[in-house]
């Protein structure tokens, strides 16, 4: 059974992908460039979604355990003002995510911390937060490729990853699932699969084991059957994409209302 990636490689691929992300924006035209994945965004207002959001993730992981994120977090983040200047705002960016990792690594995968998740299949860790912060920074680098006009596929370890924490993070749930009970099944072109089963107990995610997903056994259980790159995977549950971009098998009608649904807890 394949591992998730480590706490260190988590660490590194927030770095890398901040990186990435400040390149694009450092050799954009101007940072009024418009985001399309982002309607009514512009470069400018990406960076510091991105970077307010690094701030105020470490807050919170350095506040430790709690049942709601620090007060004086979400005040700095309500009044978050950022340079205009492009080189300045690049820096302001880089300071950003580097007070999110100095937090992460001052915490420890295992401390526990607030998040948004608590109903999931995620842990209210900073590992899980980490976990989280990888696939956001990621694919708020791939918005600002949109809109420098040259996006890049997800980078393969990072997607691979992303399709399972989007999954356990985002869909998992005890809220019941609103019609007839059914699975999704996701297939990595790169060899990993997962099922998501939705029913009267809420979401739940399981991993397919690859001789399973191989020879498509059992693949009747699923209403439908979502195929790509684990990039374009990522993507598409990140409504980056859309379905037609991916193959499809079965009821194409249930992923409008998986896309649809609000469970009621979280």
């Amino acid at each position: 059974m394949e591992k998730n990636l480590e706490f260190p490689d988590l660490l590194r691929l927030i770095d890398e992908r901040s990186t990435a992300f400040r390149a694009v924006v450092a050799a954009a035209p101007g940072l009024d460039a418009q985001v399309p994945s982002c309607p009514g965004w512009t470069l400018f207002d990406l960076v510091k979604h991105l970077g307010g959001g690094d701030r105020f993730w470490a807050a919170i992981v350095g506040a430790g355990p709690a049942d709601a994120p620090p007060a004086e977090a979400v005040a700095a983040r309500a009044a978050l003002e950022v340079p205009q200047q492009r080189e300045a705002l690049l820096a302001w960016l880089d300071a950003s995510t580097q007070l999110l990792l100095g937090a992460l690594r001052a915490a420890g995968p295992e401390s526990g911390c607030w998040t948004w998740w608590p109903a999931s299949q995620s842990p209210q860790t900073a590992g899980g937060t980490a976990r989280h912060r990888v696939q956001e920074t990621a694919v708020h680098t791939y918005d600002a490729q949109l809109a420098g006009g040259a996006p890049q596929p997800l980078p393969v370890e990072l997607a691979l990853d992303g399709v399972e924490e989007f999954l356990f993070t985002v869909c998992a749930t005890p809220s019941a699932w609103p019609h007839k009970p059914t699975a999704f099944d996701f297939h990595a072109a790169e060899g990993r699969s997962w099922r998501l089963t939705v029913d009267g107990d809420g979401a739940r995610i399981t991993r397919i084991p690859v001789p399973t997903a191989a020879i498509g056994e059992d693949s009747d259980a699923a209403g439908a059957s979502v195929h790509g790159t684990a990039s374009e995977l990522v993507l598409y549950l990140y409504d980056r994409i859309k379905a037609d971009s991916l193959h499809v098998d079965g009821d194409t009608g249930l992923l409008d209302l998986l896309r649809a649904w609000e469970p009621e807890e979280k």
